[in-house]
């Protein structure tokens, strides 16, 4: 959201009335009053275009202040963030084995996500699906050719305290001097530029940071191995799936910060980060839906949007086609488009494009992959921990061990009975070779893949000779099916690709708002406060739709509330200086390394 759209969402609303939440068992259900319910649902019919984060987050903040919602999705509701069950796996009433996405992983900064989730109702949670949260304790991060291993522990202070530069510089210190042995010159360049980053002032993290690649920033060129693979590559690669020569400054610095100052308690709703206790769909999607359900939303699921119908100014209808190739149309009074940027550029016809010349930057933007993969195990192995980050593996493998979080017994609820645990894995890099067979995992077979990622880990766990992974463990895998492999091009399709943030990509993002009076974008692509294809980030981009709907509507209802990332006010005055100094041409004050 820009400033000028915050100001649009925020004021102007003397007529609205605050929305009233009544408490339920499971938390904050909001109850909009009859009188403003009813204005509301003139000319109320809303359709979100897309059932992944983004267009829940919409659906759900509009079914609340009392408009006439129905989500239309192409595939299965809960976008990137679902579970995906194995088909014909389950045996004995059992349910079938939970394959993923990529598992699901909410750092201690996320404040949108959080507050969605505590107003979905759960059997037995006072803070509804809130509670099925669980901080992680540890994280192992992994080395390999005979390097030790590091175990992180969780740090847990909510509320922290005041913050300052030497507070700034030994933890960053600490937490490095945790990774890797640098070198005292490469260790001290690396606390440089961080201190430079989050002292820097809005005016120069957007004008000079945002055009300038991470690797640049960082000066990761000639620098040791270990300064290249975690300073340069694991923080942009293995964090946010975009490559360090492209990543903007600007958004991976965001992330570092908000990361560091979580972990200093500043800015959290809990600890440094925290899991599910069951695969996502049980926890949080499933009775995400049934409450959207109650609350009036209509689902239409296995309907593709593939056109926008526009006449007088406005959005008029859309038209959707199914599976078997049906097509229909719909029409409402108010349209969020809450696709991927991919599938939303597809809907920028010559028509749309009159009206709103501007959202053809969208082209632009950028897409990356990064998917899961699971392995089904035979019984649980030693030595792995919660979360294991796999520092130097060719596809910046990171995994969870879900026996260690998820409140289910294997052999009892999931699958034949023969698997007793789920090693999840995020497969991030997709372009660099691997150590089998010396290719991407883009132009790999599936079965080549599962293979490499394999043995990426045992290269890490198993360097020093101990036995963690064994083979007969193994009892079977499931790779995200959005990869498919096409035999003829002799690689890969990947039908749900990641936006990723790349140098100068800010200028191109659009507003949730467009030029066209009806019609609102949100998804992790539109410009928000998180600046991150993520789950907070389409969370935010849902309710700055909303507001923006809400405001277009002249509703009687509250705006809905955004949390931004947290910014130190300590450091105000260092970035008021920065201001000043940029403004006149100067380098920051502590940019002399």
């Amino acid at each position: 959201m820009t400033r000028s759209d915050e100001q649009r969402t925020n004021t102007g609303r003397i007529s609205r009335r605050r929305v009233l939440y009544g408490t339920a068992a499971t938390g904050a259900v909001a109850l909009l009053p009859a009188t403003a319910a009813r204005a509301a649902r003139r000319g109320a019919r809303v359709a979100v275009l897309g059932g992944g984060m983004a267009g829940l987050a919409a659906a759900h903040e509009l079914a609340e202040r009392g408009f006439d919602v129905t989500v239309y999705e192409r595939n299965a509701l809960g976008g990137k963030a679902r579970s995906i069950p194995v088909a014909g796996t389950g045996e004995g009433g059992r349910r079938d084995l939970p394959g993923e996405h990529g598992f699901r992983f909410f750092p201690g900064f996320y404040r949108n996500v959080p507050d969605t989730m505590r107003r979905i109702p759960f059997p037995g949670n006072a803070n509804g699906v809130h509670d099925n949260m669980l901080d992680l304790t540890s994280t192992r991060i992994s080395r390999n050719g005979g390097r030790s291993d590091i175990i992180v522990p969780q740090i847990t202070a909510p509320g922290g305290g005041s913050l300052s530069l030497d507070v700034l510089k030994e933890t960053l210190t600490g937490a490095v001097e945790q990774a890797a042995a640098l070198p005292p010159a490469e260790l001290a360049l690396f606390v440089n530029r961080f201190i430079v980053y989050v002292t820097s002032s809005d005016e120069r993290r957007f004008g000079q940071w945002e055009h300038l690649p991470w690797w640049e920033y960082v000066r990761a060129e000639g620098k040791s191995r270990d300064y290249k693979a975690i300073v340069a590559r694991f923080l942009t690669r293995g964090l946010v799936a975009v490559k360090e020569q492209v990543a903007s400054t600007r958004t991976v610095g965001a992330m570092g910060q908000a990361f560091l100052l979580s972990g200093l308690g500043l800015g959290t709703d809990g600890g440094l980060a925290r899991m599910l206790n069951a695969p996502t769909n049980e926890a949080w999607i499933d009775p995400w839906v049934r409450y959207l359900r109650d609350r009036g939303v209509r689902f239409a699921v296995g309907q593709a949007v593939e056109a926008l119908e526009v006449g007088g100014g406005r959005v008029k209808a859309i038209r959707l086609v199914d599976a078997k190739g049906r097509r229909t149309r719909a029409e409402a009074d108010w349209f969020v488009s809450a696709m991927p940027v991919e599938r939303a550029r597809k809907l920028l016809s010559r028509d749309v494009l009159a009206l709103d010349p501007g959202l053809e930057r969208m082209r632009s933007l950028h897409t990356e992959w990064m998917n899961g993969l699971q392995f089904f195990l035979r019984r649980s192995p030693r030595g792995l921990d919660q979360e294991v980050n796999f520092m130097d593996s060719p596809w910046q493998i990171t995994a969870v061990l879900q026996s260690r979080l998820w409140k289910r017994s294997f052999p009892r609820d999931y699958g034949d009975g023969a698997v007793a645990d789920c090693l999840s894995l995020d497969v991030s890099d997709w372009d660099t070779p691997g150590i089998l067979y010396g290719r991407p995992a883009k132009e790999c077979t599936r079965a080549q893949i599962a293979k490499e990622c394999w043995a990426q880990m045992k290269d890490h766990m198993e360097d020093t000779g101990r036995s963690v992974l064994p083979d007969d463990i193994l009892h079977s895998w499931f790779l995200d099916p959005a990869i498919q492999w096409n035999a003829a091009a002799g690689r890969n399709t990947n039908d749900e690709p990641l936006m990723v943030n790349t140098v100068g990509s800010w200028a191109n993002r659009p507003s949730a708002r467009t030029k066209i009076p009806n019609l609102f974008l949100s998804g992790d692509y539109v410009r928000t406060n998180m600046d991150l294809a993520t789950m907070e980030g389409a969370n935010e981009s849902g309710r700055a739709a909303a507001n923006a709907l809400l405001d277009a509507a002249d509703s009687p209802a509250d705006p809905v509330p955004i949390a931004k990332l947290h910014q130190p006010p300590e450091l105000d005055g260092l970035k008021k200086l920065d201001a000043q100094r940029y403004r006149a041409g100067r380098p920051h004050l502590l940019d002399t390394v």
